[in-house]
């Protein structure tokens, strides 16, 4: 395949979070809108807290899940014929995460997700301009290993082994612009993940856990075209992956109802502008001006406020979550390719014991993303600038997911 850079890494909406983050990747983190990280019990630990590793019980754990994301269209209402609407998108999600037997006070694991991306398609005339498509995918490989310190206290970390590839395409055509842009690439990147868990009590668990920013470079070729002509160029643009930082507490009563809160602060402040390099000049004056010069994005770390609530009946476990959700975009940047907002999310899940070794279940998200409405001659975007508002939008997901432990 043809490699292209890939736009759509930092311009495309995400599935469950802010920004293009998707921080469930797991049957029990989607039930708990991802307030799991000071207690967690399965072999998705390694991914959450990995520090949580050294105290489960002596014994292999494997987990799998599948997620289908359904995005709603996103609407933006303004005057005809610059309202418009993207298509309504399902994507699939695999999750897979192992945990193995305790070496002394060492322990390993090690984890299979995708913590961000979508597909976002416009299919009217001045969306299309900008945005025709933007698609994003990530994969992330994640071994983490832990150590026990004391009887109390664990620490743990590991390596961020990141692909990711993307799709961007845009067309003027229709909107009287006879501008057209052809995009695809990948690229491999490395960070780190550092967590630690202290337990004051037998009920009450302490976690801190922090995700390095990863800067996605991508690298490759664009095709630009005007008035049908086009051209092929070398291109990279490099952005950000944000560093995340969580802070958590769960208190559980009788073994049998744990209740967590999670604070997250997400950096995404580390993503100040985008801003293509080419190997070659671009001749044509209107292709550069389009596509050569920087685009200010200058977006803020946000907070995300997580609670989750688990309660243990016989063989049946249950589920339910909420967060509340701030957008990093701005309104001065805010574009087609990303129509974020703030937003309220939804969550509950169940997990049934089968055998002593076999655990199954299903939980399902809700995402409920704000509409937001654009002040007039605030965004540089020749359409924004008019005004007009984001409506609809956000996700619905479902995950059913299995664990062995032997």
């Amino acid at each position: 395949m043809k490699k292209i850079i890939a736009l759509s890494v930092i311009t495309s909406g995400l599935l469950t979070a802010a920004g293009y983050k998707i921080p469930e990747q797991s049957l029990n983190s989607m039930a708990l809108g991802a307030a799991y990280v000071a207690h967690t019990t399965g072999a998705d630990t390694n991914y959450y807290n990995p520090a949580a590793m050294s105290f489960m019980a002596d014994k292999q754990y494997v987990e799998g899940g599948l997620t289908l994301a359904h995005l709603p269209s996103n609407e933006y209402n303004l005057i005809a014929p610059f309202s418009g609407e993207t298509e309504v998108e399902n994507i699939l999600i695999p999750n897979l995460h192992y945990v193995a037997n305790a070496i002394g006070d060492f322990r390993w694991g090690v984890s299979l997700t995708a913590p961000g991306g979508l597909s976002k398609r416009w299919d009217t005339p001045f969306q299309k301009l900008y945005a025709e498509e933007f698609t994003l995918k990530i994969v992330e490989l994640n071994p983490s290993a832990s150590y026990k310190v004391t009887d109390n206290f664990s620490i743990g970390g590991g390596v961020r082994l990141i692909y990711s590839e993307g799709v961007v395409n845009s067309d003027g055509a229709d909107a009287g612009a006879p501008l057209k842009r052809e995009m695809e690439g990948d690229t491999i990147e490395f960070g780190y993940n550092l967590a630690m868990l202290y337990k004051p009590t037998n009920d009450i668990n302490l976690a801190v856990t922090y995700r390095s920013n990863v800067d996605l470079k991508e690298s490759g070729q664009a095709n630009l075209y005007f008035g049908g002509v086009g051209k092929q160029y070398d291109a990279d643009v490099t952005v950000p992956l944000p560093a995340a930082l969580n802070i958590a507490v769960s208190k559980t009563w009788n073994n049998t109802f744990t209740l967590e809160a999670v604070y997250e602060r997400t950096y995404w402040s580390k993503y100040k502008t985008l801003d293509f390099n080419y190997g070659s000049t671009i001749a044509n004056p209107v292709l550069d001006s389009a596509f050569n010069a920087p685009i200010d994005k200058y977006w803020k770390d946000t907070n995300t406020f997580r609670i989750g609530s688990t309660v243990v009946l016989d063989k049946i476990t249950l589920m339910m979550g909420f967060a509340i959700d701030e957008t990093p975009v701005p309104e001065e940047t805010l574009g087609f390719e990303l129509p974020d907002s703030d937003a309220k999310i939804f969550s509950m899940g169940f997990r049934y014991q089968q055998t002593e070794n076999l655990s199954w279940g299903a939980s399902f998200l809700y995402d409920s993303k704000e509409s937001r409405s654009m002040t007039r001659g605030v965004n540089p975007n020749p359409i924004l600038a008019n005004g007009g508002s984001f409506e609809e939008g956000g996700a619905f997901l479902t995950t059913i997911g299995m664990a062995y432990e032997f």
